[in-house]
């Protein structure tokens, strides 16, 4: 675990202060390191030794060879019949009939559908933000007449 004298001082919800970015790009944790060294050269050997028993039947093997080979995939990608163009808040609620009308169909999941609405809560959320940056600015505009 690192301290507040290896990274800098943190603000209040713990995020590294102004000007200091943290670890920089490429730098390996100290448990990555730790099994680098402990491993040495034998990490190669160690490998091609897993591949060999992978090969002779060695289901376990197989499976760790096989998952850093192909992960599993944390989603898949979603189509929806019909659904509509969003362009504005307004066009909100009738994407959401569309997911929900897919769940119905048995097309998606409830989970998918429910990442799917979520996404259109953000796009909602920028729109109503900049939306009122827009407004904002107007009454400022008229005030500072």
């Amino acid at each position: 675990m690192t301290t507040e004298k290896d990274n800098g001082p943190r603000d209040r919800k713990g995020r590294f202060t102004k000007g200091n970015p943290g670890k920089p790009k490429g730098a390996r944790s100290q448990t990555t390191l730790a099994i680098e060294q402990l491993l040495g050269k034998d990490a190669t050997r160690l490998t091609r030794t897993a591949i060999k028993a992978a090969l002779n039947g060695d289901s376990t093997a197989l499976r760790l060879c096989m998952e850093r080979i192909a992960p599993v995939r944390k989603g898949r990608i979603v189509t929806v019949e019909n659904f509509p163009k969003v362009t504005s808040a307004a066009d909100v609620p009738g994407a959401l009939s569309a997911l929900l009308q897919a769940v119905a169909k048995g097309d998606l999941t409830t989970d998918e559908a429910d990442a799917i609405a979520a996404l259109c809560g953000r796009y909602v959320t920028a729109v109503e933000a900049v939306e009122h940056e827009a407004r904002l600015k107007a009454l400022e505009e008229r005030i500072g007449r």
